[in-house]
Parts: structure tokens; sequence; C-alpha cells
């Protein structure tokens, strides 16, 4: 099977093999002392080669050996490869299924849900439940049954399951040469100049922050990620806006817009939980806050999929409704902006 365009590769994926939290009392001391007091039968040559190829992060950061450790520091050790308590085992999980035929499966995932293993999600993903579901799924490059693309643990909306290695293969292809459909619906930072344009910058991870994505617009690193976007809706200090991707690389949404000082609203790892535009006043920032509440995750929505049917050739659309967390969100601001008018 060719590489597919959405990634599957090691290069996107860290599995955290070990974690731990600095005690309150804890004073500063080198990171690889510190992980040889926890880690049995660790030498300090492993542990400081892990920290030379960047496997070693304090509080989301890959840091090198000698990075002193503080108190209520997190301190986790992630590799390529998964650990060898990593089993892929069925499990009962309730599975939103918005179309379903003999060659696929339509999933409305919810967002919280965790699309494979991986990142110290070793159970209760979406992977778990379709094994339980359903058997004999065929197994993609990455050993991950029925899986042809994915979307974040904190994004909602569909994706497409392969039922059958036929199914996985036309579809893997669909995606590598682009001709599948992706709308996604975001809410980000900012008033967005331009009504609609295209963003182009390869992406790859992040040099320092192992567990971000960056763009290198030069193409000097990453591999090459296109979206194109349009405005639908302006909030003064957001925007509401519709994304179609032509490539599907690891957090291209995300790393994308906040790679032009867009970030999306609400997005944790990218910058986006804090108050990015707008007043100083206590009053905005409470309203901010409680649009955080509403919204606990990063405000992206896979709204459309559509794929051409392996054994006939129909193209197949699917839409779906954005979710309440979403809704609420939005029409929040809307009433906010309306009542400074």
């Amino acid at each position: 099977m060719k590489e597919i365009e959405e990634d599957f590769s090691t290069d996107d994926e860290l599995y955290e093999h070990y974690s731990f939290k600095a005690g309150k009392g804890q004073e500063p001391l080198r990171v690889d002392k510190f992980l040889m007091n926890f880690i049995e039968n660790a030498s300090r040559n492993k542990v400081q080669q892990a920290a030379k190829e960047g496997n070693i992060f304090v509080n989301g950061i890959a840091v090198k050996p000698n990075h002193r450790v503080k108190a209520n520091d997190e301190v986790k050790v992630m590799f390529s490869h998964p650990p060898h308590e990593y089993l892929l085992v069925p499990e009962r999980i309730p599975l939103n299924i918005a179309y379903e035929d003999e060659e696929l499966i339509i999933i409305n995932k919810p967002a919280g849900l965790v699309v494979h293993p991986g990142h110290g999600n070793y159970q209760g993903t979406l992977i778990n439940g379709l094994i339980y579901h359903f058997e004999h799924l065929p197994q993609n490059s990455s050993q991950r049954p029925g899986l042809v693309h994915r979307i974040d643990k904190d994004t909602s909306g569909l994706l497409v399951i392969a039922k059958t290695e036929y199914a996985m293969n036309h579809l893997s292809k669909q995606f590598f040469n682009k001709t599948s459909e992706r709308e996604y619906i975001a809410l980000v930072w900012g008033n967005i100049t331009d009504d609609e344009g295209t963003i182009i910058g390869n992406i790859g991870r992040h040099p320092k922050n192992r567990l971000q994505m960056a763009v290198f617009p030069d193409g000097s690193q990453g591999k090459e990620a296109i979206t194109h976007f349009k405005v639908l809706e302006r909030f003064d200090y957001v925007t509401l806006i519709s994304c179609r991707l032509e490539t599907g690389r690891t957090h291209q949404i995300r790393a994308h817009f906040t790679s032009i000082g867009h970030p999306l609203f609400n997005d944790e790892r990218y910058g986006g939980d804090r108050i990015l535009k707008g007043t100083s006043s206590a009053k905005y920032k409470q309203f901010v806050e409680n649009c955080f509440k509403i919204l606990p995750r990063q405000a992206l929505h896979a709204k459309t999929l559509g794929v051409e049917k392996p054994s006939t050739g129909e193209f197949l659309r699917f839409d779906s409704s954005l979710p309440e967390d979403m809704v609420e969100c939005i029409e929040k601001w809307r009433i906010y902006i309306q009542n400074r008018l």
C-alpha cells in the first residue's frame, strides 16, 4: 500500500513509557539522575541517550540530560515505539454510527474520544470499540484495524472506517490522491482579514516542544500541508471559519492557523486557552472564561466527509451537525457582539 495522505508514520507518534510528577519538596536535580531514582534497572547512559534523542519531556518540553527537575514538574519518557504493555483489546464502547454498508462505516466521533492507542491512552479508544463491535477489520500499514484517517482526541466529527481489505486500499488511495472531501468548522482567535484564502506550509514535529507540530513555510522540514479556508461569521475578537483540507497532517488546522496568528479558540496545546484578543475589562474576561467552560476543548469539528464507494464508484457525502458545546459557545459570542453594537 502507498503511504496515504493521512500521517500514520512513527515520526508523528510518541508513546508514553514513563510518567512521573516531582513532589512539592523536590530540590533541583538533573533529569537523568531524577529518572534513575524512579525507573528500575535504568542506566545513566540509557537515560542520557533518550534525552539526546529528544524523548524526555519536562512539562511537555523536550529537555537535555542536564536539565534540572523542580518541584511539581511533570517528567515523561516517550518513544516512537509502544511500550510492552501496549495491547489492542476489544472494549464495549458506544459508537455513533452515521452510516454503514458492507464496505465502510462512517463514525461521528464525540470530543474526548481518542481514535487509536498512543500517548499514554492504551485503552478506551475508538479502535478498541471498533474491534469489539466489528470482526475482521483490515489492518492498515500501522496495524490500526479499519483506520483510514484520524482526528484529534478533542476534535469532534466524522471519519470513515474500512470494513474490507479492498475498501482500505481504495479509500487510502482517495486520501492520497486528494479526491476525498473534508470540511471542518473552527472558531479561531482574532479577526481574519481575508474572506477566504489558502495556507501553505510544511508541517513537522516542533523542534523544542515535541508534543506540538510546527509550520516550516520554506519547506526545510516536515511534509507538505495545504489548508483552504472561508470566513463564515465574524465576532470582532474571534472568527468562525470553514476549512477544506488537501492534506491530512497531524494537527494541520491547529498548526496552520497558529502559524498565521489565529490559534483555535481554547486550544490548550497551541496557546488558544488564553485571552488573545479583546478588551481588558473584567466583564469581558468573565465572558471568555464562561465560553471556555462551555467549550472545554479546541473549537474544531469535522463537519463534512465525502468519499467514493469502493465497489461502485458512487460518491457518498455525509454531513454532521455542530455539537452542542460549539453551538452554545458560538451563540454566546453572537449575542455578546450584538449587545455591544
